[in-house]
């Protein structure tokens, strides 16, 4: 461990560089962790929103003559929101206030009843949406920063490499070059390692959260058919 962390090139770039170059390397460090960090936590919570999402619908679908039958589910982490009971609870909570605006003996809803069912599960699947989206901007964010801050320590590393050239002799300057050079080639790297998993696990991400959003709208839609040929009128 120790003779890697000797020879690893972006510390020796690192401790190399003068104090602008150690910031846009500390800057570049920041940005990794905290892309890292979005896209882990990202991943571990819509895997568990769409798993328990399609376990709940498993239980809807054998009740679906019955629709307002189920219990709420058992949720051992509450960051992680069931969405389709979200939905259920949603639509459940509208079609009983119907029942009383209505006030006959029996439940029963009007045609247009529905469409403020429907729109009652819009609302819900749009908050949703919000919840699984949050904080992927930082990732777009990353995406374009990465590279100006990489582009910039080349910049920096070539304009201090021929800054020492000029000043002094190549021979007594190589250390300055070697060192400019270094933090040149090492930020550009470090620029797009940072810029390449953000885009990949953005766009993953993206398209996930899009297919999910689909079925939603197919479970909100499925819904809403079975509480009409219950309860419409």
């Amino acid at each position: 461990m120790v003779f890697f962390l000797y020879g690893n090139p972006f510390l020796e770039a690192f401790y190399g560089s003068d104090f602008l170059g150690k910031l846009i390397f500390i800057f570049l460090f920041m940005l990794s962790i905290l892309s890292w960090s979005i896209i882990v936590f990202k991943l571990w919570v819509t895997k568990k929103v769409i798993h328990s999402s399609f376990s709940f619908q498993k239980a809807f679908l054998k009740h679906k003559n019955s629709p307002f039958s189920l219990s709420m589910p058992k949720q051992k982490n509450t960051d992680c929101p069931n969405a389709f009971y979200t939905i259920y609870k949603a639509l459940k909570e509208k079609t009983y206030e119907l029942f009383e605006k209505n006030g006959s003996e029996k439940p029963v809803l009007l045609a247009s009843d529905i469409a403020m069912l429907d729109s009652s599960a819009s609302a819900s699947i749009s908050a949703l949406l919000k919840f699984l989206e949050s904080n992927l901007y930082i990732l777009s964010t990353v995406v374009t920063l990465s590279p100006f801050l990489g582009l910039l320590g080349t910049v920096y590393g070539i304009l201090t490499t021929f800054s020492s050239m000029e000043m002094h002799s190549i021979s007594s300057s190589s250390q300055t070059v070697l060192a400019g050079l270094s933090l040149a080639l090492c930020t550009t790297v470090l620029g797009l390692l940072n810029a390449i998993p953000a885009l990949i696990g953005y766009n993953y991400l993206k398209n996930k959260i899009a297919h999910f959003d689909t079925d939603m709208g197919h479970f909100a839609t499925q819904m809403v058919s079975n509480i009409e040929l219950c309860y419409r009128k």
